[in-house]
């Protein structure tokens, strides 16, 4: 696994590896994708901290605070992540404002990076002041993307006849932009891997899944991200939301939850994802 221990020389020692999870479009899926690469962390016995840049809708902040009653509730004793949630900034001024919420998160970074490995960001699906402080902390940043062109344009403008990139997208322009300010920032030239986590593939070849591959794979070339796999549409994940539990937590006997094959296919799903990512031991 991945960790302090094997990081490069001049990362301080104290800082955490930092997972971003981001995308400007609602309805990707970063809040569960979030939770379950925590778990998947934990589960490998690293020290993970969580923290919710969409505190106004507060997804992750729900889910975690659902695990801990669940818990509380059972007696069980599963993983917990240590938390913090940053609201925006009330202030009239747009530029005080910023600036409140640039030095709110860098602080909440520092201290909760002092004692974990890994440190997950969930950050809001729009455009704001924090969601562009938030993807400027990543070493890791994993955009969560339903695989149909509705959800390919948040990335970039293609040509519907060709397939071809007309040209990236706001949110593509930003994630560079971020990607320069975190090498000003923390000197050198300091970057991260981005991840285009492709979530409800298909299970069978198609027009689309093909023109989908072609598309993203010119992408990639121009803006430098890598593909994984990513989740199927399951219910399973919008049922366990109610309880805090993620597909790693069912082999618990406490959780009362009763696997099935679903069950199975999707928890499988998770460690292919964190497999492609490189940052845990997946093995049984």
């Amino acid at each position: 696994m991945g960790g302090k221990d094997d990081r490069d020389a001049t990362e301080p020692e104290d800082r955490a590896h930092v997972l971003v999870v981001g995308n400007q479009k609602g309805g990707s899926g970063k809040s569960t994708t979030a939770m379950h690469v925590a778990a998947s962390l934990m589960a490998e016995g690293a020290r993970v901290a969580c923290l919710d840049l969409d505190a106004e809708q507060g997804t992750l902040t729900r889910y975690i605070a659902n695990r801990r009653a669940y818990c509380e509730a059972r007696k069980l004793r599963l993983p917990m992540p240590a938390f913090e949630a940053v609201k925006a900034a009330a202030s009239d001024s747009r530029g005080a404002a910023e600036t409140e919420e640039r030095e709110t998160v860098a602080e909440v970074v520092a201290r909760l990076s002092r004692s974990a490995d890994f440190l997950v960001i969930d950050t809001p699906g729009s455009d704001n002041s924090l969601s562009r402080i938030g993807h400027s902390y990543a070493d890791t940043l994993i955009t969560p993307l339903n695989d149909s062109f509705v959800d390919l344009d948040v990335l970039a403008t293609i040509d519907p006849e060709s397939y071809e990139v007309r040209h990236p997208s706001k949110y593509a322009e930003m994630v560079f932009r971020v990607k320069m300010e975190k090498a000003r920032r923390e000197g050198g030239n300091r970057t991260f891997d981005w991840v285009v986590m492709r979530n409800r593939l298909g299970q069978l070849d198609s027009k689309n899944q093909r023109a989908m591959d072609y598309a993203l794979d010119r992408l990639a070339g121009r803006i430098r991200f890598r593909t994984a796999r990513g989740f199927s549409e399951r219910v399973i994940f919008r049922e366990l939301f109610l309880k805090g539990l993620t597909l790693l937590d069912l082999k618990d006997p406490g959780s009362d939850v009763k696997m099935n094959m679903s069950h199975l296919a999707a928890r499988q799903e998770v460690r292919d994802l964190m497999r492609e990512i490189g940052l845990v031991n997946t093995a049984e």
